[in-house]
């Protein structure tokens, strides 16, 4: 059986080279989202395997907020993918 993944990636372009990449080796990528809410909402109904997340989202919840969410309530495995190194995001991402 295939594992399922959701994206959560606010740029498109960036979103698609991931599953591009994702679908190549064989994984399912069950959606992909733009906001943490759409996010929280799409893990509750696909129940995926893996969230893939980007840390600075675009809506009201940044990636970490929605992904403490995600854990809280259907301890889902996440992975966080940002472009910011800087160490404060970082360390919010790490707890």
């Amino acid at each position: 059986m295939k594992k399922k993944i959701l994206i959560v990636e606010d740029e498109l372009i960036i979103a698609e080279d991931i599953k591009k990449a994702l679908t190549s080796y064989q994984y399912d990528v069950c959606d992909i989202v733009t906001t943490g809410e759409e996010a929280i909402f799409k893990v509750e109904r696909s129940q995926p395997d893996l969230v893939i997340m980007d840390i600075m989202l675009a809506g009201i919840m940044t990636g970490v907020e929605s992904a403490k969410e995600i854990r809280k309530k259907y301890n889902t495995a996440i992975v966080f993918l940002t472009a910011y190194a800087d160490e404060r995001t970082l360390d919010g991402a790490m707890a």
